[in-house]
């Protein structure tokens, strides 16, 4: 079969030439489209349902939220198996399917189930699905360089401004925020004034959302002219919250002020995120979407960073903390440098031991013929350029090399030695 196939090609050049240069525009081709990352994706196909319940233990959690969720997930079709955790106020769900199954049919399967589940869980909970990411999928970090203003304010322009500005760049599945204060009304009771009033928590709280609310009404038609008539009721301010009537007593009413303070304050943090030992700081990690290209999407985030940038206050401005771009660039130069510098050893060393520049010649056009048909194969495979294929290729070349330098010096040998036998005849 091989003596037919070097046959054949000695016989046809011109085609095997068009063959080549055929495999070698479709490899540059592929080498430009291949999606570039710096590591590997090695995670498991995995969904997963986050539930929040806040204020609960970590075993009503489990009982209530995790155990119902957890046993009805679990006969869903192509899912290996279903992990749960719970810990206080949050129950997470891993459910983990075939590698072979798509990604986004396996959300929507779970989306179909947790909405036949969800009147088994407790009352005004409501589980989510997470991004649609890997554990590999956090390709930038950012903080706002914002001197002079506080953490409430950095963190209200990350979640109302940067946040959803960010993630409407093609290839991002979610911008997480982190750091500051997350600003709200914080209502303080005093459960002596509520005794005193004969009034109970539930009675605030129904009062609050009641007045919280806008009101809609008709279209009133005068002189031709037609008015929308609407009440505004939405809370702006904690005076507004303050005046709040929760009920009457001998005709005077009851406010919550009189049983409550009002403050301005930041919800309950777990943790801070500290910068560099210098203080605390506000920002957030930018979440690649399964499959994409991580090199282009963080050109991509990086470009509308700069448009975004536009509409940020005076002085504040972004400070990037993590950036896999870096490390992609250095592996992609890294098999570069490896390619040119095997093609030229080889080269060198053929030359050397032969004489030959055809020789010579023909490792360096074998060495880039083979690399780019590789990364037709990496397409073919869906598998990126990252630091392991990379690193393959690499130590594939020396494999290449030495067969072809093998073959060379074979086949010079043999035709050195037909020229010998060719010129003894002739003398005798």
């Amino acid at each position: 079969m091989i003596a037919k196939l070097i046959s054949f090609s000695l016989r046809n050049r011109f085609i095997v030439l068009l063959i080549s240069a055929a495999l070698f525009g479709w490899g540059v081709y592929s080498v430009q489209t291949n999606k570039v990352d710096a590591i590997p994706d090695l995670s498991e196909n995995q969904v997963i349902v986050f539930t929040e319940w806040m204020g609960r233990s970590p075993q009503i959690i489990e009982d209530q939220i995790t155990y119902p969720l957890v046993t009805n997930l679990q006969g869903l079709p192509e899912v290996k198996y279903v992990r749960g955790s719970s810990m206080f106020g949050m129950s997470f769900i891993y459910v983990i399917f075939e590698d072979e199954t798509d990604v986004y049919w396996a959300r929507e399967r779970v989306l179909e189930r947790l909405s036949s589940i969800s009147n088994m869980l407790p009352e005004g909970v409501a589980p989510t699905l997470g991004p649609d990411g890997t554990g590999v999928g956090h390709i930038l970090w950012y903080t706002l360089d914002a001197p002079g203003m506080d953490l409430g304010e950095q963190r209200a322009l990350q979640d109302w401004y940067v946040k959803f500005g960010l993630q409407n760049v093609k290839g991002v599945s979610e911008v997480a925020s982190f750091g500051g204060f997350q600003k709200q009304y914080q209502i303080t009771l005093d459960p002596n004034k509520l005794t005193y009033y004969k009034l109970s928590v539930p009675q605030v709280i129904q009062s609050i959302r009641a007045n919280n609310n806008e009101a809609g009404g008709r279209k009133f038609e005068l002189s031709d002219i037609g008015y929308i008539i609407k009440t505004t009721g939405y809370l702006q301010s904690a005076e507004e919250i303050q005046n709040i009537a929760i009920a009457t007593n001998n005709t005077i009413p009851v406010r919550v002020r009189d049983v409550a303070s009002v403050q301005m304050t930041g919800e309950s943090r777990l943790g801070i995120f500290d910068l560099n030992g210098q203080g605390e700081a506000v920002g957030g990690i930018v979440v690649m979407r399964y499959g994409e290209n991580a090199d282009e999407v963080i050109d991509n985030v990086k470009a509308k960073m700069e448009e975004v940038a536009k509409g940020l206050p005076k002085g504040v401005k972004f400070n990037i903390v993590y950036d896999r771009s870096g490390l992609i660039n250095e592996s992609v130069e890294s098999i570069k440098n490896t390619l040119i510098e095997e093609m030229l050893v080889a080269s060198v060393i053929v030359f050397l031991f032969l004489f030959h520049w055809r020789s010579a010649l023909v490792i360096l056009i074998q060495l880039p013929l083979s690399v780019a048909i590789g990364f037709i194969l990496l397409n073919a495979f869906g598998i990126s350029s990252n630091i392991m294929s990379l690193t393959g290729i690499a130590l594939s070349i020396g494999v290449i090399v030495d067969d072809a330098i093998v073959m060379v010096e074979n086949a010079y040998r043999h035709l050195a030695d037909a020229q010998k036998g060719k010129q003894w005849m002739e003398e005798e």
